[in-house]
């Protein structure tokens, strides 16, 4: 099972101004061949459907919390990918629809994320293609579901490195950042984990492609304060994932030296932004005192 915890893995910026088309970007990271959405599919099915979990302790716990984690990282996405999409047009009360306040979203590449969506993040990429199930593979055979998983977590630092360079925005850089440096963490430990069962030094590999973290100013903080060193197990039911992401075990050449270590639990992370409504987008509602006051009363209620 499992528990949510109300905060974001990583605090966001405020964006400059909404920015439709950065949102658009950000989508690749959620629903890309690459995306988040990849990752959690795959090491969720992963976890769910492994063999011999008893026998395979370690492997399976570092699959389990590499999972547990991909789901604040699809949560941190969405958020910003909402934080970006928090207009255009005039979010004051009564907007008067008849002028057409959102005549620019015709120039915006992803006008559905706000005509479906209310500017809501969505399982989809950049171009609005839907992800699907085609990504996931879990094929049982733990050698070749852990070299998948390298290559994915590869493809994802590509992926995001692409998209960081097409972002000037603040909150989408901040996300690429974080991700960079958790995906990082990913790569490794599957790496480590191949070379524990197959003698093959795959972490050699590492960085794919091969550009350091020190060039990505918005991965600095999380590099000074270890994070590339630290496997989260969201729990405390997978101490055996230090198996595999042991003390004995250091960080990648290249990146700030230290020993690896198993974190139980979460990060601290940061607080999640608060979304203003944007009335004329009936979002929450085109005029919503009335559900202002009843969710008011019900929060006192609660307490």
């Amino acid at each position: 099972m499992f528990m949510r915890i109300d905060r974001l893995q990583a605090e966001l910026p405020q964006p400059k101004r909404p920015d439709p088309n950065a949102a658009a970007a950000l989508q690749e990271l959620l629903g890309g061949k690459y995306g988040e959405m990849s990752t959690l599919g795959n090491y969720m099915f992963q976890s769910f459907n492994f063999r011999d979990k008893s026998k395979l302790r370690p492997f399976y716990s570092l699959v389990s919390s590499i999972f547990a984690e991909e789901l604040g990282h699809v949560e941190l996405v969405s958020t910003g990918v909402a934080m970006l999409n928090n207009g255009p047009g005039d979010p004051t009360p009564d907007v008067d629809v008849s002028k057409a306040p959102f005549h620019d979203m015709q120039d915006i590449r992803l006008a559905g994320s706000f005509l479906s969506n209310g500017g809501g993040a969505m399982p989809m990429n950049s171009n609005a293609a839907s992800w699907n199930m085609d990504m996931v593979t879990t094929t049982g055979n733990i050698i070749i579901d852990l070299l998948h998983n390298f290559h994915l977590e590869c493809g994802a630092r590509l992926h995001k490195l692409r998209v960081y360079e097409t972002l000037k925005d603040p909150t989408g850089r901040e996300v690429c950042g974080y991700l960079l440096v958790r995906g990082s963490v990913h790569a490794h430990a599957y790496a480590l984990a191949l070379k524990k069962l197959t003698g093959v030094a795959i972490e050699q590999m590492l960085p794919t492609p091969n550009i350091n973290l020190d060039r990505i100013p918005e991965c600095q903080k999380y590099l000074q304060e270890g994070s590339h060193r630290r496997l989260y197990t969201f729990s405390q039911d997978y101490p055996e994932a230090a198996g595999v992401w042991s003390n004995d075990e250091v960080a990648l050449p290249g990146d700030p030296p230290g020993n690896l270590e198993v974190v139980d639990g979460a990060p601290e992370g940061g607080k999640i932004p608060e979304l203003d409504g944007n009335y004329g987008a009936f979002a929450p509602n085109y005029k919503p005192e009335e559900i202002f006051e009843i969710a008011s009363k019900l929060y006192k209620k609660s307490r």
